[in-house]
């Protein structure tokens, strides 16, 4: 018998959600099960994401949690589709090289409508080019081995595809001066880096906005966010850098909390045109 691929941050978030449904109409597992014609261990291990769940069941299982939001149901229900109809994708030749949270990250910016994100010490992944990437990847505790360097190399700039083609999501850049000037690598490098960085907005959707130490304070200034927009409000995701990976944030409070931010972030921010020139002014220092 093939072994089972554990779920993806994506099918685990599918089974929160019909959890939060079913909480919502204040059942308990047992009175679930009873409601579905099913068993509680059943309810039990698809709200852990455990167990797929057909697109079928998904909107049976709302009709009975009488979730009158068709939009979050049609999300919800192909969220579903994709796991029993799956092939594979890119990044699942990286699933025996990297941490599960990297693919988990890889998937969810495939499938999401926008990105927004801030970045407070070295610039967007998906905005680096190769040799910034391999600077900033020699600095990691404990040192990669050249094998598994060469692979997050490989992996961050094949991220870099999704700001491309047919249904590529909007992009916010926020980045914070000290992105900007902090050296990883040497002098040529990050000139090159800058001058990548420049290019970046000759996408129509992509806007790049700098903080500069001028603005001050700002909220989260001690982490980088990346806020990942999905079909419906209530499936957006916070990814944030932690020093063992990614964690993922998608409780209602820590959403609105996190848009916030954000937004007071953003508004701190120079415009997209006096970004490019600060950047540009950058450049000019090194």
């Amino acid at each position: 018998m093939a072994v089972r691929k554990p779920p993806t941050e994506r099918q685990r978030r599918l089974g929160a959600e019909l959890r939060k449904m079913r909480e919502h109409v204040g059942l308990s597992l047992t009175e679930a099960a009873a409601l579905h014609g099913t068993d509680r261990t059943t309810v039990s291990n698809i709200e852990a994401g455990r167990f797929g769940v057909s697109a079928d069941r998904v909107r049976v299982w709302a009709a009975n949690y009488s979730c009158p939001d068709t939009a979050y149901i049609d999300a919800l229900s192909q969220i579903a589709r994709e796991r029993r109809t799956a092939t594979a994708n890119w990044w699942d030749a990286y699933r025996d090289k990297l941490a599960v949270t990297a693919l988990d990250l890889a998937e969810m910016e495939h499938h999401a409508l926008a990105l927004r994100g801030a970045q407070i010490t070295h610039l967007p992944g998906l905005l680096q080019h190769e040799d910034y990437a391999r600077a900033v990847f020699q600095e990691a505790v404990p040192p990669l081995t050249p094998e598994a360097l060469e692979s997050r190399i490989a992996f961050r700039m094949r991220r870099r595809e999704v700001l491309d083609g047919h249904g590529a999501p909007e992009c916010t850049f926020l980045i914070h001066e000290a992105a900007l000037r902090m050296r990883f690598g040497e002098k040529r490098m990050i000139k090159s880096q800058l001058d990548h960085l420049l290019k970046q907005p000759d996408r129509e959707n992509v806007t790049i906005r700098v903080m500069p130490f001028a603005a001050g304070g700002f909220p989260s200034a001690g982490s980088s966010t990346l806020y990942v927009s999905g079909p419906v409000r209530q499936l957006d995701t916070v990814q944030l850098d932690i020093p063992t990976g990614s964690a993922f944030l998608s409780a209602e409070t820590h959403l609105a909390n996190y848009r916030s931010v954000l937004d007071r972030m953003e508004e701190r921010c120079l415009g997209p045109d006096s970004s490019r020139d600060f950047i540009h002014d950058v450049m000019q220092d090194l």
